[in-house]
């Protein structure tokens, strides 16, 4: 029978630039995933840094490959999407390769000044403000523009948001976006997306509450497609559509010179990825300054938004199969330490595939198998690929082996949409985070960001007993024994 290495082997082109194996165990990005489930036990999420600067490099050259190509005037600037991942881990990657940030709520905003106050952002860096606000979130955005944070940028998303700073912001001036509101895909459950502006509403409000006001400028309008960078016909429509109001808006307005490409590329989730990320970025930039050229309007200025693109592939979570279970004649159950629908909630909502291959026993034969998750919910599955309605993992012998499984370029929006740090279905602990970077001399080195979730966390935000983060048995009785004494001497006081 042939082993599971020549099944990945002729189904695909393997190994690859980030995926090899050594000594019958799998490697990702060089990094031996043995030697870090060995040292820190499993289920484990796994962040490998170096891919996040990695991919903020190719973006920035796809772009200047371009601009060259066609001789562009205008210039690129990359951003990053905080909501993708906030950990401060992420960020302080991002933020080493000189590029500026587009936040989604007020509490970005607060991320932001811990981010100066350490140095690695100035009031220079781009701060793109998107999302439907809220008064808190205006009032800092105000709060930020009042101190001086230049190229802090106010993206409107309704046609009342400019009134919070019409009175809240003292700064000389304020430059504005305005994010249009596109047509959502043919088979979306909606014909327009619920946000940003209707292009009919775009000039009246330009005209009725930026233009008259003397420090208020309208500097950039903002395009975003939930389907990211598409080579479709739907993609290319709704850029046309969105280019020739961007010309014509600029013909009233002359502080409109840049736009903002929301909606970022894709990330690999299968062997069977193809997609030309130069093709695609030279079309664009051809198709903006053609549209351009044709109104006689200067060409703008491109902003992206990437996210997922900046810190998916970075990510894998690690798991152990801890059971098998025939539950019939032919369905055969691997069951993890861990939890999909808690640890890994895209799988689960919207039937996300990642790249899936086991971290060991490759030259083992292979089988058919469903892979099981621990809580009690019969959604906690994950049993077929991108490129197969099957799913195939080394036989083992549980008595005698173990069989460790990942699920590779998870790194995007998985711990928010799970809740990291809170309550999980079934009280699943968060699993333990391992942070794998390099050293000046190039050496991988590992460390562990944060522990599995433990019960006294879970407690104390449930609101049982005494239990504080990080609390012993022991000092939690001694609280809840203090407590019970305070309560007596407010009795007798009483």
């Amino acid at each position: 029978m042939k082993t599971y290495y020549d099944l990945i082997d002729q189904t695909f082109e393997f190994p690859t630039r980030e995926f090899n194996v050594e000594n019958n165990e799998l490697m990702f990005n060089n990094v031996p995933l043995m030697d870090i489930v060995k040292e820190y036990g499993t289920p484990l999420k796994l962040t490998y840094l170096p891919k996040i600067t990695e991919h903020i490099e190719h973006a920035k050259l796809l772009f200047k490959n371009a601009l060259k190509r066609y001789n562009y005037k205008g210039s690129y600037t990359y951003c990053y999407c905080t909501k993708s991942s906030h950990f401060r881990f992420v960020l302080d990657e991002v933020l080493k390769n000189n590029v500026h940030l587009e936040t989604s709520s007020a509490y970005d905003i607060q991320i932001l000044r811990e981010l100066y106050k350490t140095g690695k952002i100035s009031k220079s860096t781009y701060i793109i403000c998107n999302g439907y606000k809220r008064p808190l979130y205006t009032q800092y955005i105000s709060e930020l523009l009042n101190e001086g944070f230049t190229n802090c940028i106010p993206v409107l998303d309704n046609l009342k948001e400019i009134e919070a700073y019409e009175n809240t912001v003292t700064a000389d001036s304020v430059n504005f976006g305005i994010r249009i509101a596109t047509d959502e895909e043919p088979n979306f459950a909606f014909y327009t997306s619920r946000l940003g502006i209707r292009y009919s509403d775009v000039n009246e409000l330009y005209r009725s509450k930026i233009q008259p006001n003397e420090k208020f400028k309208l500097k950039m309008l903002h395009f975003f497609i939930n389907t990211g960078i598409k080579d479709s016909a739907y993609y290319w429509s709704e850029l046309s559509r969105f280019m020739y109001k961007y010309c014509e808006l600029s013909k009233m307005c002359p502080d409109l010179d840049s736009i903002d490409i929301g909606g970022g590329m894709p990330i690999q989730t299968s062997f069977q990825f193809t997609y030309d990320y130069q093709a695609m970025i030279d079309q664009i930039v051809e198709s903006i300054q053609w549209i351009c050229n044709k109104s006689n309007v200067p060409v703008p200025h491109i902003f992206t938004e990437f996210g997922s693109y900046t810190v998916g592939e970075s990510g894998a979570v690690i798991y152990k199969v801890i059971d098998q279970k025939l539950q019939n004649d032919k369905e055969l159950w691997y069951m993890i330490d861990g939890s999909f629908i808690t640890q890994l909630p895209d799988s689960w909502g919207l039937g996300q595939k990642y790249i899936m291959l086991s971290v060991n026993n490759w030259e083992n034969p292979y089988q058919k198998v469903n892979l099981g998750g621990l809580t009690c919910d019969s959604h906690d599955f994950y049993n077929t690929e991108a490129h197969s309605a099957d799913l195939y993992l080394p036989i083992f012998d549980q008595d005698t082996e173990d069989q460790y499984i990942g699920l590779f370029h998870t790194g995007a929006y998985q711990e928010s949409l799970g809740g990291y740090g809170g309550i999980q279905h079934c009280l699943i602990p968060a699993p333990q985070h391992v942070i794998v970077d390099k050293d000046e001399q190039g050496n991988l080195r590992t460390r562990l960001f944060a522990p599995e979730q433990n019960s006294e966390v879970m407690l104390k935000i449930l609101g049982y007993g005494d239990a504080e983060p990080g609390m012993t048995e022991l000092e939690a009785t001694e609280a809840a024994d203090e407590r019970e004494v305070e309560a007596e001497l407010m009795k007798e006081e009483n």
